[in-house]
């Protein structure tokens, strides 16, 4: 049985938040809770938020299941959409400046 979980619009780059992702790929639930837990960046306090969201969905579909059964299957960090602002410059110019933004995707899984 799968479970997901997906946060969309996070205030963060794609490739900031895909450094993190990429360390917790194929561990099971509690220890991508506490590799996370240790890791001093913004990326890993949204992808622990999602982490969460995908368990509590795992336990309402199935209420029996265990945390340690759960492993995580997938976890993809795409791009959002670009906010775009301007900040003015010398000599009456302006220059773009664009806040990029995630959609952060969780999968669990219990089979093996």
């Amino acid at each position: 049985m799968e479970s997901s979980s997906i946060s969309k619009y996070n205030r963060i780059s794609a490739s900031k938040a895909r450094l993190v992702a990429n360390e917790i790929k194929g561990y099971s639930f509690p220890e991508a809770v506490d590799i996370l837990k240790a890791i001093p960046r913004k990326a890993s306090k949204l992808i622990l938020k999602v982490l969460y969201s995908a368990g509590a969905n795992a336990k309402y579909h199935n209420p029996e299941i265990l945390d340690r059964d759960l492993y995580i299957k997938k976890v993809c960090v795409d791009e959002g959409p670009t906010i775009k602002r301007f900040k003015a410059r010398a000599r009456g110019r302006a220059s773009r400046i664009r806040k990029r933004t995630s959609t952060i995707t969780v999968v669990l899984s219990n089979e093996s």
